[in-house]
């Protein structure tokens, strides 16, 4: 039942949505949809944006085998390689204008391992060499020039000269390095790797894992660190309960394509533990909590970590089928985002946000550069691979 629900909505609901964000006249995804889902057609195009959606267009190719879904991928690749690689200095830039023309050219850490991400997933569905090939550099982007004796740095100007971290530093901190960041680079090597075989690559990924397993998470409390300083000592107590569930089965995918016995035997306890921490402390039976700062629940139901929520309580589920818990809570998850998460409005998708008894909050954005397909799609095509009508 679920997997044909989530198919329907797949294929009925978020992959039209996004088939009408097209923009034929200046390329890409157009960048804004109001509340009210009135669609900006003059406003900045995030470059991360447009990668995810590629990456969607691409991966929902692979999965349903429809030419037309591969069409939409190749435009949004066409977008990025055109307009957001920068072709004299390296990397990608942070956001362009509606045509193209660069906006914001910060280079940041996160963005380019979404673009690594974006064109794994499109070489794979193409077989287009020249993706493979970008997505290549940038990870040598990366690590030649977004690195220092301890981990990844994150924010950059256009000539890779560092800058304030403001972009992915929240809750009132200017962290110089982040959870967040490390585990998209570590999403996007995955990607890499298993489209490629590449050695350096792999290398990387293991030493990915040792840095969360040694650094960012901190089994005493179950939970990763958020925000650190230069030297990865954490700058504040905050347990977010989206980016753990989703780390859960993150890590658990990296596993499977590495296949390494040792490196799984360090890091399956920590998956066992963050699934079963945020079930305990953060999901009520219906819905999951955003995060916790300073022992403060913030309550407001975000479309991104609901979807996590889905995919990582599954995944607990199939990693110790002993916990039929996680399975129900998936369940009840996916009937929380149908009833309540779910946009009716026609012509809409997802809301950004909704509060804890599932009320819409008003007057966020349907697609702003964060709000794309990327966390609802990908629970998509999770549920769907995983079958979990099986179970």
């Amino acid at each position: 039942m679920m997997v044909e629900e989530v198919k329907k909505h797949l294929t009925e609901g978020i992959i039209p949505f996004w088939e009408n964000m097209r923009d034929d006249v200046s390329g890409g995804y157009y960048g804004y949809m109001d509340y009210d889902l009135k669609v900006d057609k003059k406003a900045v195009k995030g470059c991360i944006l447009n990668s995810r959606i590629t990456w969607f267009f691409a991966n929902a190719y692979l999965l349903l085998k429809d030419e037309k879904l591969l069409d939409y991928a190749r435009h949004g690749y066409e977008f990025m390689q055109k307009y957001c690689v920068d072709r004299e200095k390296g990397g990608v830039y942070w956001s362009v204008a509606y045509d193209g023309t660069p906006e914001d050219t910060t280079k940041h850490t996160y963005n380019q391992a979404f673009s690594i991400y974006a064109l794994s997933s499109y070489y794979d569905a193409s077989g287009d060499k020249e993706a493979l090939d970008t997505a290549v550099q940038l990870f040598h982007i990366i690590e030649e020039r977004c690195m220092d004796e301890i981990g990844y740095k994150e924010a950059f100007d256009r000539e890779f000269k560092e800058v304030d971290n403001d972009k992915l530093s929240e809750n009132g901190v200017m962290a110089e390095k982040t959870m967040n960041t490390l585990l998209h680079v570590f999403e996007a090597y995955t990607e890499l790797y298993r489209v490629s075989g590449n050695a350096d690559v792999k290398k990387r990924l293991m030493w990915i894992l040792d840095t969360i397993a040694d650094k960012i998470y901190n089994p005493k409390l179950h939970r990763q660190e958020v925000f650190f300083d230069r030297e990865m000592n954490s700058i504040l107590d905050l347990h977010s309960y989206g980016h753990d569930i989703e780390t859960a089965w993150l890590l658990d995918r990296g596993l499977a394509v590495l296949g390494d016995e040792a490196c799984a035997k360090k890091i399956r306890p920590i998956i066992l533990d963050l699934t079963a921490q945020v079930y305990k402390t953060a999901f009520d039976g219906h819905s999951l909590a955003n995060e916790c700062e300073k022992g403060v629940v913030n309550e407001n139901r975000i479309w991104w970590v609901q979807a996590e929520t889905v995919v990582g309580f599954l995944n607990g589920y199939q990693a110790a089928p002993e916990h039929k818990e996680y399975l129900e809570a998936a369940r009840a998850e996916w009937e929380f985002i149908k009833e309540h998460v779910i946009d009716k409005r026609a012509g809409s998708e997802w809301y950004w946000m909704v509060d804890k008894n599932g009320d819409p909050v008003a007057g966020e954005p349907i697609v702003e550069p964060w709000k794309c397909p990327y966390h609802n799609g990908r629970m998509c095509f999770e549920v769907i691979r995983r079958n979990i009508d099986a179970a």
